[in-house]
């Protein structure tokens, strides 16, 4: 079974929506992707392709994906929540969304683990508390 698991350092964050607006030197809408996002998908990939080792599920397979986003708690708060939160009990309710999340390595690694994004059939993905941020990806052949 083909499977890559790496590591993306760094503050997790969302697919941003992109910007649509009228360009009137061709005469249409045009609709961007933010350059944040852009950046964020590209450490993504290249986060993916230092651990592959050349690994790439052919169009046909299916694919799994799991993520934890490691979110460090605020340092506004008491000793006791800070304990709660890197032990699990307390949960990061705030942004990005974790489908935003999903959606962010999906489309990075499109073309670069897999064919195409639509071969993902499953997705376990959540946000935690860690001593340091980041995500954790698995991606691999879906053995259903």
């Amino acid at each position: 079974m083909k499977r890559v698991y790496f590591t993306v350092p760094g503050k997790p964050q969302g697919k941003a929506r992109a910007r649509t607006f009228y360009n009137a030197a061709v005469g249409k809408h045009v609709s961007t992707t933010p350059d944040n996002t852009v950046l964020y998908e590209n450490l993504i990939k290249d986060r993916y392709l230092q651990q592959a080792g050349g690994i790439y599920l052919e169009r046909g397979i299916p694919v799994s994906i799991r993520i934890v986003a490691k979110f460090l708690p605020p340092k506004s708060i008491s000793k006791k929540k800070h304990a709660e939160m890197l032990c699990g009990s307390l949960k990061p309710l705030k942004k990005p969304d974790v489908d935003n999340i999903v959606k962010v390595v999906s489309d990075a690694l499109n073309g670069v683990a897999y064919h195409d994004d639509t071969q993902i059939v499953s997705v376990s993905a959540k946000k935690v508390y860690a001593a340091s941020e980041g995500l954790d990806v698995i991606v691999e052949e879906y053995n259903g």
